[in-house]
């Protein structure tokens, strides 16, 4: 099953591409919720590049790793990966009222599928906050 979710950045192409794919960037936008933080990021953004982002509850109780591969890189596009026996696709839309950002990816079974897009959406929605604070 794939999950979507998507928001518009008021910004400009070259800032949201910029800002999703740089690991001082993600290090700011990248947590579902304030009582995580993302501690450490790298990106290699080619075909066949990895990508890692350590991400910890604040009060150190728990942290994980989520690494994959890049698998099809469009710039200011597209950017495709996978993340163990997972995919996901987020695309970047030009518009009238700023860059469209939707992320498609490969639901897993341990959680719900409202937790899943809930969690996704909740760092979409940080990255928006993040780009527009920038601006």
């Amino acid at each position: 099953m794939k999950i979507n979710v998507e928001t518009t950045v008021t910004a400009p192409i070259a800032e949201v591409w910029h800002a999703y794919t740089t690991p001082a960037d993600i290090m700011q936008w990248n947590a579902a919720s304030d009582d995580w933080h993302t501690t450490a990021a790298s990106v290699d953004l080619r075909e066949g590049g990895e990508f890692s982002s350590r991400m910890e509850a604040r009060d150190g109780s728990f942290g994980f790793d989520f690494a994959g591969t890049y698998t099809k890189i469009v710039p200011h596009q597209l950017i495709e990966y996978a993340f163990g026996d997972r995919t996901a696709q987020v695309a970047f839309t030009d518009s009238p009222e700023g860059v469209n950002v939707s992320v498609t990816f490969d639901a897993e079974t341990t959680h719900s599928v409202e937790q899943q897009r809930d969690g996704w959406q909740a760092i979409l929605n940080n990255f928006k906050r993040h780009v527009e604070a920038e601006v």
